[in-house]
């Protein structure tokens, strides 16, 4: 019969970063091995559950018992089973009561092919087995494979040692409304549970496992969905919040909902002297030390109150608000104490102190990188046409917040420490604007860099880090990259196309490369870390829309600059939609191989060398688009350059069903071979369209 299956492990409290992925695992195990074990309906559904103090999955439309199955089994080669005569043999008569088939006859027997030889096979039905041990199995698979974090080992009552995430008290299997005997972790299984430590009566029982998730929320006062919890801190935090705005990362959610299990929002406060602190360091004090969500005006700026979700449900709530608000206090004096510390030195006082730090051994001290980004910075600018001294001294102070207390206690803030300290000791905005800019983008969609000095400064941090790491040897190498060198890969790249920055990428790498210059250790890497920006280049263009071959047919001619990459590519999108296009792109492929077996460089046309009419037909229109395309070409127009090149199609088709090429006459050989390298040039001047052919 099929029922409901549910399958409970109650605990001790388990780690909550890493509770969702323990839920999901235990559940994905169970419905894994009761799938391959064929106790699962096409249309069965699961449900994992997971909150502080258990683990579980229901499972709809569960088989008691699998169903039967045929199974054609071969026996034995019939060289072996049988003799000369065609009488069984020996061998036979083992095997066939090996399998448990003593009674059988060679009669009842299939002969069949066996590749090359002849076998016997015997074709029966056995019969489905029962639920419990196939279910026994899957929670010991699965229990087995759970991605623990860290093994506990703690002894049962009566004595045994057992290694878990946490300590298990209980174990519920239900089918339906009956109980499966299974035993796991010391423990046999049953129907009870717990509920809330502090709001419920104690112990739960399930009835039937459909009733799972609502006996738990109405008799032991725990919402046992991951997702549902999640959800309902999300509408009261809302809801508390009124007219606020909350700041609730994912992952502060994640956490507290793995933390609670019947989840109550209640308001607190703090001073509001504390709002004189960057409200950057506040925010994450709270966040990370307290668990609790900040709240803002509709403006963005920190309001002295602040939400907490509690495990807690009471009428009376003071004493949990008190509690929170006396824990939060010294966590904001501590960052206040921190802010006003820092202030009594500029961050240019704090310089010589960077030669203490090692960046890494073989590249030195943070002081002599800074140089090296210093030096890189106002080259860029330079080319930019931007402030080079602000560049300079943006780059020349953008680590120093390194070496402050707030940083010290708070990593995540580097940088934007370094903008407040920058401001307060009177650098220019754009230097201190630079200190947090540099470090854009830090992940996949963050904003990049807004000030030109930021810019420069980004840039230039990054293409040191990327040519310096990988010059030493230690490029990422399959799913190792500790140095994030694709992340600054990435950012680079964003930078010079999305800012439209008219940079030589041979350029930068030349100069970035001749910053360690006089390191025996280090080894020019610039061949090997282009190829991995237009790897990472083809990848972001293909993440923006454009097709494999579209992206392929301007990456392909390696182009030194990108700013104008994204306007190629839509020129290449709206020739590639030309019925001219198809036929174009495969004469285009077709001259790239003949050009490639060319012995020598052709030179120019000589127009008294054109004997055919064809060849004449196409050098004449050649001739007459050029200065289009080239007019076209040089306003940046790529659209307008290939489309003007799709006039081409008939002359070039006529030239490839009426010239011969390869004529044996050597002049005339080379004539048509340089009009094909000069037609080879326009055809390619925006992109390599043969990349479009199929």
């Amino acid at each position: 019969m099929n029922q409901t299956l549910l399958v409970e492990l109650f605990t001790e409290e388990l780690p909550p970063k890493a509770l969702a992925k323990l839920g999901e695992a235990f559940a994905a195990g169970i419905v894994n091995g009761l799938k391959s074990r064929d106790f699962l309906e096409a249309d069965s559904v699961a449900t994992s559950y997971a909150s502080p103090r258990r683990l579980a999955v229901s499972i709809t439309r569960v088989r008691a018992t699998s169903p039967d199955k045929q199974i054609r089994e071969k026996v034995l080669p019939v060289s072996v089973a049988m003799d000369a005569a065609g009488q069984p043999t020996a061998p036979l008569a083992k095997k066939l009561a090996a399998m448990g088939f003593a009674d059988l006859q060679i009669s009842d027997l299939e002969r069949a092919a066996d590749g090359k030889a002849e076998s016997f096979f015997y074709t029966y039905t056995a019969a489905g087995s029962a639920l419990a041990p196939a279910l026994q199995i899957a929670i010991e698979e699965s229990v087995s494979k759970l991605p623990i974090p860290k093994v506990m080992s703690y002894q049962r009552p009566d004595g045994d040692t057992v290694h878990f995430v946490r300590p298990v008290h209980k174990i519920i299997a239900l089918h339906g409304a009956d109980v499966i005997p299974l035993s796991l972790l010391g423990l046999s299984s049953d129907r009870i549970t717990k509920g809330h430590r502090f709001l419920s009566a104690g112990e739960v029982s399930i009835s039937h496992a459909d009733d799972y998730a609502a006996a738990l929320k109405a008799e032991g006062k725990v919402i046992a969905s991951v997702s549902e919890r999640k959800e309902q801190i999300r509408t009261a935090l809302l809801a508390k919040a009124g007219d606020d705005l909350v700041l609730m990362p994912e992952s502060l959610l994640d956490e507290v909902t793995a933390l609670v299990e019947w989840p109550v929002v209640y308001e607190c406060h703090f001073e509001e002297e504390f709002l004189a602190v960057p409200q950057e360091c506040l925010i994450l004090t709270m966040q990370t030390n307290q668990k609790y969500f900040a709240l803002t005006d509709a403006n963005g700026k920190l309001r002295s109150r602040f939400l907490i979700v509690s495990n807690l449900e009471t009428a009376t709530p003071e004493h949990i608000i008190q509690g929170n608000e006396r824990v939060v206090r010294p966590r904001l004096s501590d960052a206040k104490f921190f802010f006003e510390q820092d202030k009594k030195k500029t961050l240019a006082s704090r310089l010589p102190l960077l030669a203490n730090v090692v960046y890494h051994n073989k590249l030195g001290s943070q002081a002599e990188r800074t140089e090296r980004v210093k030096t890189l910075a106002g080259k860029i600018a330079a080319t930019l046409h931007s402030d080079v001294a602000l560049a300079e001294r943006a780059a020349l102070l953008a680590k120093t917040d390194l070496l402050t207390d707030m940083v010290g206690e708070f990593p995540e803030l580097q940088g934007i420490m370094g903008t407040y300290y920058a401001l307060h000791d009177g650098e220019h905005a754009d230097v201190a604007a630079a200190a947090s800019e540099h470090y854009q983008p830090r992940f996949s969609g963050d904003a990049l860099p807004a000030s030109a000095t930021g810019t420069a400064v980004a840039l230039a941090d990054k293409l040191e880090t990327l040519v310096g790491i990988w010059g030493i040897g230690l490029q990422p190498t399959g799913d190792r990259d500790p140095f994030a060198l694709r992340r600054h890969a990435l950012g680079i790249l964003r930078m010079l196309v999305e800012k439209r920055l008219p940079l030589s990428l041979s350029a930068l790498l030349a100069d970035a490369v001749a910053l360690f210059a006089g390191n025996s250790q280090f080894k020019d890497p610039s061949a090997d870390v282009l190829n991995f920006l237009f790897d990472r280049l083809r990848g972001q263009l293909r993440e923006r829309g454009f097709a494999q071959n579209e992206v392929e047919a301007v990456v392909a001619q390696n182009p030194d600059t990108l700013d104008n990459i994204v306007e190629r590519l839509q020129a290449v999108q709206a020739f590639a939609a030309l019925p001219e296009s198809v036929s174009l792109a495969a004469a285009n492929k077709r001259i790239t191989n003949i050009l490639k077996k060319a012995e020598g460089t052709p030179g120019a046309v000589n127009a008294a060398l054109l004997q055919e009419a064809a060849e004449q037909a196409l050098a004449k229109a050649m001739a007459d688009v050029k200065p289009q395309v080239d007019a076209a070409f040089a306003k940046g127009d790529f659209t307008a350059a290939l489309k003007t090149l799709a006039a081409l199609r008939a002359e070039v088709d006529s030239f490839f069903n009426d010239v011969m090429v390869n004529a044996e006459d050597p002049a005339l050989r080379a004539n048509r071979l340089a009009l094909l390298s000069s037609l080879h040039g326009m055809l390619n001047q925006v992109a390599d369209i043969s990349k479009l052919a199929a």
